[in-house]
């Protein structure tokens, strides 16, 4: 079957081997990152992971590769951030930040695919010492958070649930019952007889929406911190409320009707509004948006919610998504170009 997804974009099919599960890295701490030294038309990663960033004459930049003299910045968040759905590195937010909107510093990309925020901060955690002095860091994010906490407390633990945990849960159940010498009768999984859960389904996830915004915020804000004491005090931290299509209130232009349309009928979960609807309203971000701006008040980071102002600046036939959270190339390049205007970046 022709997928329009690969007909309307086509760099899509580069993202999709890069999160191939079958090539999943998976890395202590962090339970996994992109593969290494990935290499395609779209999309390049280095030695460790990081998607690398372009720069003014072609110059590039990774956090694992070679880096230019001096401070560098830093552009944190999940797959927004790193940039799925454009063409090329040259296309991503920190490539663009880099080379044509602040272009002062280099730009690190230190986005990644299904991270938490306690993974986007693990992840500077672990690589901190690969860097210098950061100049500045914004931290691009906020639909991951709300996901993940709309999974069961079961899963939550103390520091918050995180994507593909059923695998994880999966896999230590086994090895427990390893230990205990117990037997999988009939090989069927563990938990499906009574005993310990290690997968959720949709009737599992919590649709108490004030819960799920607090849950989101708390865990987002206390990483916050972390970032400030691991950046230094010289630091500027920004965390920006990434633009996503329904937060927007945007409506579909053709190209992303369709996209949208064919995600729907092949999405595993089930189409967008039944998965996603009741985190997906303009009330909701707007109260998620409103915990938010309070707890970066506290750690002393600025914050900012791009969803009024990119749409603001649209109309409802342009083309800016290839699917309802990651941007094409017109819609990166919208994105940083406001990012940089809000931020006083350049």
């Amino acid at each position: 079957m022709k997928l329009k997804r690969y007909e309307l974009t086509p760099q899509m099919r580069d993202y999709d081997d890069m999160k191939d599960p079958g090539q999943r890295n998976y890395l202590p701490y962090l339970m996994f990152f992109h593969r290494t030294d990935f290499a395609t038309q779209a999309v390049n990663t280095d030695r460790s992971g990081f998607r690398i960033s372009t720069g003014p004459g072609g110059a590039t930049a990774s956090a694992a590769g070679p880096l230019p003299p001096g401070p560098v910045r830093i552009l944190a968040g999940g797959s927004t951030a790193l940039g799925v759905g454009a063409s090329s590195d040259s296309h991503t937010l920190s490539s663009l930040l880099w080379s044509k909107y602040a272009p002062s510093r280099p730009w690190l990309n230190f986005g990644s695919y299904c991270f938490t925020p306690t993974q986007e901060v693990l992840l500077l955690t672990l690589y901190r010492h690969l860097l210098g002095d950061i100049d500045e860091i914004v931290i691009f994010s906020g639909i991951n958070a709300v996901v993940v906490a709309r999974l069961p407390e079961w899963q939550q633990g103390d520091h918050g649930a995180f994507f593909f945990c059923g695998d994880y849960f999966t896999k230590m159940e086994e090895l427990r019952e390893q230990s205990r010498g117990g037997s999988r009768l009939f090989g069927r999984r563990s938990g499906s007889d009574g005993g310990r859960p290690t997968v959720s389904t949709l009737d599992d996830v919590r649709r108490d929406m004030p819960t799920v915004i607090d849950s989101a915020a708390e865990m987002t804000i206390r990483q916050l911190d972390l970032w400030r004491r691991m950046a230094g005090p010289d630091t500027r931290i920004s965390y920006v409320l990434q633009p996503m299509s329904r937060w927007m209130g945007k409506r579909p232009a053709p190209q992303e009707k369709t996209l949208f349309e064919e995600n729907d009928r092949m999405a595993e979960l089930g189409p967008w509004d039944d998965v996603y609807g009741d985190i997906a309203t303009q009330e909701f971000v707007e109260a998620y948006a409103k915990s938010l701006r309070v707890g970066c008040e506290q750690q002393g980071v600025r914050f900012f919610d791009l969803n009024p102002v990119v749409a603001a600046a649209i109309a409802d036939q342009d083309w800016l998504f290839v699917d309802r959270v990651h941007y094409n190339d017109a819609g990166h390049d919208l994105v940083a170009r406001i990012t940089a205007e809000a931020l006083e970046l350049a």
